[in-house]
């Protein structure tokens, strides 16, 4: 914090600038929960649609290794193939569930905080491996808040898987007297249930706590009235300096009045507003703009042709566009030339008949 700062409320949001630089040190607003529960149930879903093809399979390869068993000759390279044929296998079975859970955490990551990489958060700080910084963090408020939700986490996921378990433990029962494969089915769809029931609680408070990350990391990052005012001094500039360079161009400026408007030719003006002083002289292809003002440069440039004797010739729409299309010490555009050689014609006739 700017010593600035210091002793004032922080009641200013973040600029974009400030949470950029956060941004760019990894302090982002993230639940830590909410990658785990997302693929958590992710992961229930994707077993319980793919079970069937899950006990298919389980089934066929250990009726084929059953029925080959007593056919293997236990050699070196006979139990290479089946160490091999093993690690294929788990491959085909878990490769479907390793794949959801990396698309699941790279998605919720990406809803989070977007894409982005911190090189920052990279760079090794002794501070994360400080015994002292380390138990000032455990025994702060931040982590007493983060003790209490873990633990309010762990008593409402397994209070309501208990109360679950006891709902349907009557239906146990039932296994004394089903068929494997009917016990089987029901043991399967009660730990489904449970599962998926224990997952979306532990999703719905993932998603509250992350609201709760996001509102403090806003308030967090709240600036004093001294810090935005000093941010924007840093970013735009100080105002004193840009004050002193709107002096000096705006001095410049009435330099560049006071030497070439006694040279022009003839001054349009706006009337009021607006004024721009031509030259023309024998021997130029068109007239070109020596000086042009609005306000108070205008009323300058009007001073000044009247001091030296410059014609002032008002015409409204002939001064609007030279102001607004050409730069000064560019020719007229042909569109004006018409417009403009009345002028300087009527310049001309008042000079000889004056």
């Amino acid at each position: 914090m700017s010593l600035f700062g210091q002793g004032q409320e922080k009641t200013e949001p973040a600029t974009p600038k400030r949470l950029l630089e956060a941004r760019q040190k990894g302090n982002v607003a993230r639940s830590p929960d909410l990658v785990p529960a997302s693929v958590f149930l992710c992961l229930i879903l994707v077993c319980y649609v793919l079970k069937d093809w899950f006990f298919y399979y389980i089934a066929r390869v250990w009726v084929h290794y059953l029925t080959s068993f007593t056919s293997w000759e236990l050699t070196t390279a006979s139990a290479t193939a089946i160490l091999w044929s093993a690690g294929a296998f788990c491959l085909q079975i878990l490769a479907p569930i390793f794949l959801v859970a990396l698309l699941a955490a790279i998605a919720v990551n990406l809803l989070q905080v977007g894409f982005f990489f911190s090189p920052q958060a990279l760079v090794p700080k002794l501070e994360r491996i400080s015994i002292t910084k380390g138990l000032a963090r455990l025994f702060s408020v931040r982590g007493a808040m983060n003790f209490a939700k873990a633990l309010l986490k762990v008593c409402a996921i397994g209070g309501l898987v208990f109360w679950l378990v006891r709902r349907d433990l009557g239906a146990l029962l039932i296994l004394l007297n089903a068929t494997p494969a009917k016990g089987l089915i029901l043991v399967t769809d009660m730990v489904f249930r449970i599962a998926a029931t224990a997952a979306v609680a532990y999703l719905g408070l993932a998603v509250l706590d992350y609201i709760f990350q996001r509102r403090t990391h806003q308030k967090e990052m709240m600036m004093t009235r001294t810090e935005v005012k000093e941010e924007y001094r840093q970013t735009e500039g100080d105002p004193l300096v840009r004050g002193w360079l709107r002096r000096r161009q705006r001095q410049a400026m009435l330099n560049r009045i006071q030497q070439q408007v006694p040279k022009a030719t003839v001054v349009i003006t706006n009337p009021v507003h607006v004024a721009v002083a031509l030259a023309y002289e024998e021997g130029m292809s068109a007239p070109r703009i020596v000086a042009k003002g609005a306000g108070y440069l205008a009323m300058c440039i009007k001073k000044v042709a009247e001091e030296h004797g410059v014609p002032v010739i008002e015409d409204r729409s002939v001064a609007r566009f030279l102001y607004q299309k050409v730069e000064v010490g560019e020719e007229i555009p042909v569109v004006l030339y018409q417009a403009v050689a009345e002028i300087i014609a009527l310049v001309y006739r008042l000079r000889k008949n004056p």
